[in-house]
């Protein structure tokens, strides 16, 4: 076995093990809503976003329009586009357009972290292993959880269903602890998904998250902006 292949395993070990356990809620979550086991697999097999499959089954289940889907994982995913601008600076030599795209689909927020604090350029066969074996955990999480939705009681799948939730709120909370900005922009996301939740319920759910998310940033973005210092620092 190639040892930068290895490398990347082994680097995606912890990545994979937390993804089982997140998928695993997805998977109960996906069944819940009506979709079957092996399509939720499939959803899975062919994507990692966590937040915008989760929209995306709840969009699916309300059968929600196509544009109403790319706009929603659009918004919800944009920040991946970031992310490979920002890691195509360590890229070595070796990538080329083919392998870009191989590497392109894994693009999450763990893998960006673990590939990126890596010294010198990085291989594609170190990152071929770091995705492989993350996705893997990924899917079988999600068929682990789909399975389990479909014979387990309904108490129990209402009680691991929470597990989607709770990885929201670890990514959210440290940082809104640390940022005014952050949590304002959270606050005013709930509050206007609140909204359109109980009042506005003609507003289907994928444009629900849409309009929350960008008021949200618009209206944050006004109240703290970048000073004029930092910005050109950046």
């Amino acid at each position: 076995m190639n040892p930068l292949f290895k490398k990347g395993l082994y680097h995606g070990i912890p990545i994979c093990l937390g993804y089982l356990s997140v998928s695993f809620g997805f998977g109960i979550m996906s069944v819940r809503l009506g979709i079957g086991v092996l399509e939720t697999v499939l959803i899975s097999l062919t994507n990692l976003t966590s937040a915008g499959q989760a929209a995306g089954v709840g969009i699916i289940a309300a059968a929600g329009g196509l544009i109403e889907m790319v706009m929603t994982q659009l918004v919800i995913n944009i920040r991946y586009a970031l992310m490979a601008l920002s890691l195509s600076q360590k890229l070595s030599d070796k990538f080329n357009t083919p392998r870009r795209m191989i590497v392109a689909f894994g693009i999450t927020d763990e893998i960006f972290a673990v590939s990126s604090v890596q010294k010198g350029k990085i291989e594609p066969i170190y990152m071929y292993g770091l995705i492989l074996i993350s996705a893997l955990g990924w899917t079988v999480g999600t068929a682990l959880g789909a399975a389990a939705g479909s014979i387990l009681p309904q108490a129990f799948t209402d009680a691991m269903g929470l597990v989607l939730y709770g990885m929201f709120l670890a990514i959210i909370i440290p940082p809104a602890r640390e940022s005014r900005s952050v949590l304002c922009v959270v606050i005013i996301a709930a509050v206007i998904s609140v909204l359109f939740y109980y009042v506005f319920t003609a507003v289907s759910s994928g444009f629900a998250i849409i309009i929350s998310s960008v008021v949200a940033a618009l209206i944050c973005a006004w109240i703290f902006p970048i000073p004029e210092e930092e910005a050109e620092e950046t």
